[in-house]
Parts: structure tokens; C-alpha cells; sequence
């Protein structure tokens, strides 16, 4: 790339930013993006590397940063990078999905000017274009906390990332063409901790000391159990929110999720086993990397601590006891300027069934009934130049149909500019579902097994539910969640099962605002990426 646009770009993405930001830090990153040999399961795979790397570098913020990551495409086809769990306040622009953006094309660049505003926690990022996520690309994101603002822990001894997932051996094109035949996946081929199989990644400790190890569901199709060996889990963060510091032995993890737990090294001085076992599965994926005492000699030993593995009763248990800590210092959601989030009465209901339909003789994935086609244009910048034809508000209903009929559509939800609505996630199959809602956290108010009805709302808790930007939905059962829409945009709603996205379970919800000011919605990026219908067209002067 050319010295000068790298500089060009930068200037632009500061003085963009330097009008309302300027009291907060500037941190830079640059992203190089190339294909590779990685060997996860031991046979060589294309991979995708991020500045040499599998996984990629972690970015590291503190809450408020401006962060300016400049991304380089040596790939041979189109990229597109993601921020799960990165509320991009009032930023849509820069949210990296093919609703908001345009690709970057091959031998090409694009700057991402983001704020990690009002954010703490533990997030991921990812390549969202392509079904690209099969081959890697990803790394963690982890915003820390102002360093006067206390947390409610002792500062830890370390801080480890555990990216686990499942992984296919077969290279994420040869998926993709899978899923465009009309094919569900096979069943993954294994799991991976860090990029690596059975025992290949090590984490060592000091007697005694206790560590941060944040955890992310970074695979594609599963839900998984995470545990250490002889050592308890103290949870103490979910996606951006400290917990009451409840004590597990194991911990479901289910796509797309993150958490952050203390473990303290309290055992015999050898090495235990990190584990990680798949979750609902027919047949139970199990790797592991090594917990390493510093001065030990003995390896490890002994039978792989026993999980559960079909029984949903134990998750759902589990699930509802991650309670917000209610009297933590740091950043939290303050919906219309409140805490007291169920003290709140929703605007409205919007219900979301998911189903698995065949059209066209294909296998498709869909939100109530319809479909999500991507458009020839994205939908951010269609919305931004008026140009007709690209997407239909309402063209999705906020209420599953009646029927079974299911159809094709690039679906947008209208939502107006500080609605407080209640959400409710209704899955009638017979897998997990796992949804993710860019742009917002948000709280989750209650689940459980069944139809959901109004008489539903007697089991929410209005008092101390966590608030987080993904959930997951047990088999035949239903989530419920609050959300104040208080980020204007175009956010994408998705399933993190990226066979069902891929496929059209996904669509997004339009959050409006008519004030057309900055205080509701920064300007679009002067060095916007241009494509489908709105190439040609000028963005803004500088």
C-alpha cells in the first residue's frame, strides 16, 4: 500500500473523531490480513493470518479509547472484519458487517475509526465476510477499566485468552459450497484452544497467584464446556458487565459468548488439563491445553474432569444464576437514565422465532418465515443516499407467521430513536440457538422451556439480570430480553451458528432517529467505501 494513503487515512480518521472525542486516547493498530498454512487438528489447511498470526493479535483498550485500526486485504477475494460486542455508539459505519459496509477489496485497505465507549469486558473480533470465520482470522478485544475506577476483584496476577472452538478439516470454502448446494455442515471434525488441538497450548502460573482467563466461544457450530482440572471457576465478567462472583466447577459457553473468570492456582505443583468439550452433540468433541505450574516437574495425569454433555437442566440452571453486580464501579448500560431497567414498561413486544426451511428445493435458515438475502449495496449506505429498491422497511414481521411458508427477503426491522422494547427469542427445534445483537448490550430478563406468553413475564427478573450482547436459546424454549434502543443505526441481528447466518437467519433493525444531528449519529466516514449503487457518489466534505 501506498505511504501516502496509509497517512491520508489516518489524518482523516483523527479529525473525524478530534471534534468529539479529543479527551480520550488514540490507539493505533494495523492489521495485515494474508492467507497461510495452519495445521489446528495436525493436517495443513489454508488458513487466514492476521499479521502472521492464528489466532490474530489481541487489541487491547481502556474504556473510552479511540481506536484507529488500519486493516490491509492480501487475501484474493473480498474481506470484511467484525467487532462482537462493540457497541460502535452512534458508529454503525464502522461495524463491519455486509449491512453497513463495503468489502475490502483484494490488495486494498480500509481505517476503522471506532470508540470503545463506555465499554469494559471481554469481546472478540472476526471476519464476517465469506463464511471466512471457518478458516480463522479472528483474535480478542479486551477494553479495561479506567485505572482510577476500582473493579470489584484484586488485580490478578495474569491475564489469559482462551479462543476455543470448534473446527472443521476441510478447508471454509469447500464449507461454503456445502451451504450454497442446498447442504447442511457435517459435524465438526474437533475442537481447538487457542488455534491449537489436544494438549498444544500451554498457560503457566505460579503457586499460589490467581489468574484472569477470559474465555470466548469463537467456533462456528457448537456450544461448549469449559474447565480446569482439580481448579474452580470463579466468574467475574460477561460481555462488558461484572457479575456476582458466583464459583463453577465447568461452564457452558455457548457461540459467540465471552466470559471472564479468576482461577487461582491452589493445588499440588504439576500440570492440569484446560478442557474443552462440545455441548447438545450426538457425538462429544473433547480438547485440551495445559494448566503449567511454574515449578513443576510432573505432567499431567488422571481422567479428563467429567462434564455434561445432552442434559439441558444443568445449562439452564447455570444460566440463570450470572447475576449483574449491582454494586460495581465502571461503565454500565443506563437505559433512558435509569438503572432500574425493570422499572421500565417496553414500548412493545417483538417476538423472533427462528426455523430451518427448504426453498427452492435448498436448505435456508430464517426469522420468522423470512430468509435474509444480502443486497447488491449495503444497507447502511442505502438508507444514507435514498436509494430505492434496495430494502423495504417492515419487510420482516415483529411476530412469527401463522404458516409454515417461508420466503426470500434482505429484511429490515423499523425501530425509532429511544424505544424501550422487550424481545422474546421462541425456538421450536430441537438445537441451541445462540443470537447476537450488534450495536447494543442488552439485558436478559428470563428464559425457560416452551411456548412464551404473556404469563411468562411473572418469572423475569427485573432486578439484577446481566446485560450482554449475546444469548442463548435452549431447544423448545424461549429467551426473553430488554433492550433500550439508544443507538441510531443499522444493526445487524443474527444467529451465531454461521451456517444458519450464512444461510438467512439474520436480518436488521433499523434504529431511526429524524434529528439528523451528531448528537444522535456521527456523519458518514469521508472515506466511506463505495460500491453496488452508491459508487459514484460523494460522501461529505471534510
Amino acid at each position: 500500500m501506498e505511504d501516502s494513503k496509509f497517512a491520508v487515512y489516518s489524518f482523516i480518521a483523527c479529525i473525524l473523531f478530534l471534534g468529539v472525542n479529543g479527551e480520550s486516547p488514540y490507539r493505533f493498530f494495523t492489521l495485515k490480513v494474508t492467507h497461510g498454512d495452519i495445521y489446528p487438528l495436525g493436517v495443513k489447511q489454508k488458513g487466514i493470518l492476521i499479521n502472521g498470526q492464528f489466532p490474530g493479535p489481541t487489541i487491547d483498550a481502556v474504556t473510552n479509547d479511540n481506536l484507529i485500526i488500519h486493516v490491509y486485504n492480501y487475501l484474493n477475494v473480498p474481506f470484511l472484519i467484525s467487532w462482537n460486542g462493540v457497541q460502535q455508539r452512534r458508529n454503525s459505519w464502522q461495524d463491519g458487517v455486509l449491512g453497513t459496509n463495503c468489502p475490502i477489496r483484494p490488495g486494498k485497505n480500509f481505517t476503522y475509526v471506532l470508540q470503545v465507549k463506555d465499554q469494559i469486558g471481554t469481546f472478540f473480533y472476526f471476519p464476517s465476510l465469506l463464511f471466512h470465520k471457518a478458516a480463522g482470522g479472528y483474535g480478542s478485544i479486551r477494553i479495561w477499566s479506567r485505572p482510577k475506577i476500582p473493579v470489584p476483584f484484586p488485580t490478578p496476577a495474569g491475564d489469559f485468552t482462551v479462543l476455543a472452538g470448534d473446527w472443521y478439516k476441510r478447508n471454509h470454502y469447500v464449507l461454503r459450497r456445502y451451504l450454497e448446494s442446498g447442504h447442511s455442515l457435517p459435524f465438526p471434525d474437533g475442537l481447538v484452544i487457542n488455534g491449537r488441538g489436544w494438549n498444544g497450548y500451554t498457560f503457566t502460573v505460579d503457586p499460589g497467584r490467581t489468574y484472569r482467563f477470559r474465555v470466548s466461544n469463537v467456533g462456528i457450530s457448537t456450544s461448549i464446556n469449559f474447565r480446569i482440572q482439580s481448579h474452580k471457576l470463579k466468574l467475574i465478567e460477561v460481555e462488558g458487565s461484572h457479575t456476582i462472583q458466583n464459583t463453577y466447577h465447568s461452564f457452558d459457553i455457548h457461540l459467540g459468548q465471552s466470559y471472564s473468570f479468576l482461577v487461582t492456582a491452589d493445588q499440588a505443583s504439576q500440570d492440569y488439563y484446560v478442557v474443552a468439550t462440545s455441548r447438545f452433540t450426538p457425538r462429544v468433541l473433547t480438547t485440551t491445553a495445559i494448566l503449567h505450574y511454574s515449578n513443576s516437574s510432573k505432567g499431567v495425569s488422571g481422567p479428563i474432569p467429567w462434564a455434561p454433555t445432552f442434559q439441558i437442566a444443568p445449562s439452564l440452571m447455570q444460566a440463570r444464576s450470572i447475576r449483574w453486580n449491582l454494586t460495581a464501579s465502571g461503565p454500565r448500560p443506563n437505559p433512558q437514565g435509569s438503572y432500574h431497567y425493570g422499572m421500565i414498561a417496553p414500548s412493545r413486544t417483538i417476538m423472533l422465532a427462528n426455523s430451518a426451511p427448504y426453498i427452492n428445493g435448498k436448505q435456508r435458515y430464517a426469522v420468522n418465515g423470512v430468509s435474509y438475502v444480502p443486497p447488491d449495496t449495503p444497507l447502511k449506505l442505502a438508507d444514507y443516499f435514498k436509494i430505492r429498491g434496495v430494502f423495504n422497511l417492515g419487510s420482516i414481521p415483529t411476530r412469527p407467521p401463522s404458516g409454515n411458508n417461508a420466503y426470500l427477503q434482505t429484511s429490515v426491522m423499523a425501530a425509532d430513536f429511544r424505544e424501550y422494547v422487550e424481545i422474546v427469542f421462541q425456538n421450536w427445534e430441537n438445537t441451541v440457538q445462540s443470537w447476537h445483537i450488534d450495536g447494543y448490550s442488552f439485558f436478559v430478563v428470563g428464559m425457560d422451556g416452551g411456548q412464551w406468553t404473556p404469563d411468562s413475564r411473572r418469572s423475569y427478573n427485573l432486578r439484577d439480570a446481566v446485560s450482554r450482547c449475546t444469548t442463548q436459546v435452549y431447544p423448545r424454549s424461549w429467551t426473553a430480553i430488554y433492550m433500550a434502543l439508544d443507538n441510531v443505526g443499522m444493526w445487524n441481528i443474527r444467529s451465531e451458528n454461521w451456517a444458519r447466518q450464512y444461510l438467512g437467519q439474520q436480518f436488521y433493525l433499523r434504529v431511526y432517529s429524524p434529528a439528523n444531528s451528531w448528537r444522535d449519529e456521527y456523519p458518514i466516514p469521508k472515506h466511506a467505501l463505495l460500491c453496488g449503487r452508491a459508487r459514484g457518489r460523494r460522501t461529505r466534505p471534510l
